[in-house]
């Protein structure tokens, strides 16, 4: 997958969206989702995942997608299609003690990455499709989109967000 950020046009964005535009434009997760092989539905929360999905990997991926700016945000496009990679309950706790022990205040995006990194190399590994098949999958959705950018689900939220980020 190590050409999976330059093969595909996908954006992702911060927050949950009810549906892609023809710029992708999800958060990661609902990218995941997609590149796994299911139909596309919104993910508010790691509950909506379906159940071969990490909750703690896909936690972290969400927090670092909807905390990164827009050109970080990118670089999380080589993990969309190794986060389907559940395990068991020990595996799945060993996960959260990993990002809980790590995870700290004040890091650096490249640092958060490393935490994501780490956390996947515990425990099962995702079958990751092919890139062809993943682009495929992602641009299809694109394909059946009838907007040309994707809807957030809570823009106000957003727009609430970056104003924060701006202040502080």
């Amino acid at each position: 997958m190590d050409n999976f950020d330059h093969i595909l046009n996908w954006k992702l964005k911060r927050g949950s969206h009810t549906f892609p535009g023809k710029d992708g434009g999800t958060c990661i997760n609902e990218a995941a989702i997609v590149a796994a092989g299911f139909p596309y539905r919104p993910v508010r929360s790691v509950q909506d995942m379906p159940d071969c999905f990490s909750r703690p990997i896909c936690a972290l991926a969400m927090q670092l997608n909807d905390e990164a700016e827009d050109a970080e945000r990118q670089l999380l496009l080589p993990f969309v299609a190794r986060l389907a990679c559940a395990d068991t309950p020990e595996v799945e706790r060993e996960r959260e003690a990993y990002i809980t022990a790590r995870l700290r205040w004040l890091q650096s995006f490249q640092e958060h990455l490393a935490i994501l990194e780490g956390t996947l190399a515990i425990g099962r590994q995702a079958d990751a499709p092919a890139p062809e098949e993943v682009r495929a999958r992602l641009e299809g959705v694109q394909q059946r989109a009838a907007l040309s950018t994707s809807v957030d689900e809570h823009p106000l939220l957003g727009k609430m967000h970056a104003w924060l980020a701006a202040v502080f």
